[in-house]
């Protein structure tokens, strides 16, 4: 799986209603976003500006903070199509440039959000659009990049390049945390659906195992920038471990999946699934959870909650993982002692999936601790 940045342009009309800008594809003509992959020495929120001005010519204030995400599948060169998750922040656009990039290239076009919605194909995309009329709190970015680093032709954004590879990358080591945050959620979907018996086993199996190469990918990132940073937002023996336990909860998430193809499992126990429900709602929690660590002195009760809920989250699978083999050794289980056997192997590889999302909400639990 790869990660991409996008940005979703929009401004306001004489009444105060915003208004959505799409773009279309290059190859299919189909309503997008701008977007892209990640740009060294470039802040997430920034690559996606950059892609805004590339793509389309618009430049504004950027969030800081994304407002969702969203998966598709992306056509490679080669004709192969591989899994990609993208992140959105919006963009208050003051500027149409003259000239971009790939200007001729594509259409734009600005439309109402209930229209902007209709018009992209992806669900969690049109979700997005939907909901940003709703979100005042996106629509006031309280950051925004300098318009002149954003144009690639401009001595402004030559100086941004060159001052990101020369100053403090602190702020890099949320965007990781937060691209792990954002693997956790995807990866832990794909395991609820395929449980609860919305999408298919094998195809699903294949689709946590991307993630889980994903999720390898941000953590070397991390380790390489622990050992590279001059200045950290935390200890680095901290950085460390809560990346460790991200990792460990992704990674229990394909042991499960690997268990599921091994032992050629077609169905699954209703404890299966809502244990499986518990994992995706600690992932959210998680997701939730790495933001407001930039600031911890003002989100520490909420930090706090968050991870409460995830304990709790623990201690009901647990709940669910002994019911679950109760149910199983009084449906007969001792007659088929194989079937008893597998069920039991998937039960326990869920248990550890939750197992890690309280590893991570221990580690969260440390950081607050130390720098509340």
């Amino acid at each position: 799986m790869i990660n991409q940045y996008a940005a979703l342009p929009y401004r306001l009309d004489a009444k105060g209603d915003p208004e959505i800008l799409l773009i279309t594809s290059r190859e299919r003509k189909r309503w997008v976003i701008p977007k892209g992959n990640p740009i060294p020495s470039f802040m997430n929120y920034e690559t996606a500006a950059r892609e805004a001005f590339e793509e389309a010519g618009v430049e504004g204030g950027i969030a800081i903070e994304s407002i969702g995400s969203f998966r598709y599948l992306k056509r490679r060169r080669s004709g192969l199509e591989v899994p990609a998750l993208v992140t959105v922040y919006p963009l208050h656009v003051t500027r149409q440039a003259a000239r971009w990039p790939e200007r001729g290239q594509r259409e734009l076009r600005w439309f109402a959000p209930a229209d902007a919605a209709e018009a992209v194909e992806e669900p969690e995309l049109k979700a997005i659009i939907a909901s940003l009329a709703a979100r005042k709190d996106a629509l006031f970015p309280r950051a925004s990049l300098v318009v002149m680093g954003v144009n690639r032709f401009s001595w402004g954004y030559r100086m941004l390049k060159l001052v990101r590879k020369l100053m403090p990358r602190e702020d890099r080591f949320f965007d990781m945390f937060e691209r792990h945050a954002q693997i956790l959620v995807a990866g832990a979907d794909t395991l609820e659906k395929m449980v609860s018996g919305r999408e298919p086993i094998p195809s699903s199996c294949q689709t946590i195992e991307a993630h889980e190469n994903a999720a390898d990918d941000v953590t070397r990132d991390v380790l390489v920038a622990v050992r590279r940073s001059f200045i950290t937002p935390f200890d680095r023996s901290a950085i460390t471990a809560l990346t460790s336990a991200m990792d460990t909860a992704i990674d229990e998430m394909w042991q499960t999946a690997k268990a599921v193809t091994l032992y050629e499992v077609t169905a699954f126990e209703p404890q299966m699934a809502e244990m499986s429900k518990a994992a995706r709602e600690a992932s959210r929690l998680v997701l939730e959870a790495i933001p407001l660590m930039r600031n911890i002195g003002r989100n520490g009760a909420r930090l706090h909650e968050i991870t409460e809920a995830i304990v709790h989250l623990e201690g009901k699978a647990d709940v669910l993982h002994d019911a679950g083999l109760r149910a199983l050794l009084e449906a007969g289980a001792r007659k088929d002692p194989m079937s008893f056997i597998v069920n039991r192997e998937v039960y326990r590889h869920l248990e550890r999936v939750l197992d890690a999302f309280e590893d991570v909400a221990d580690e969260i639990t440390g950081i607050v601790i130390d720098h509340a």
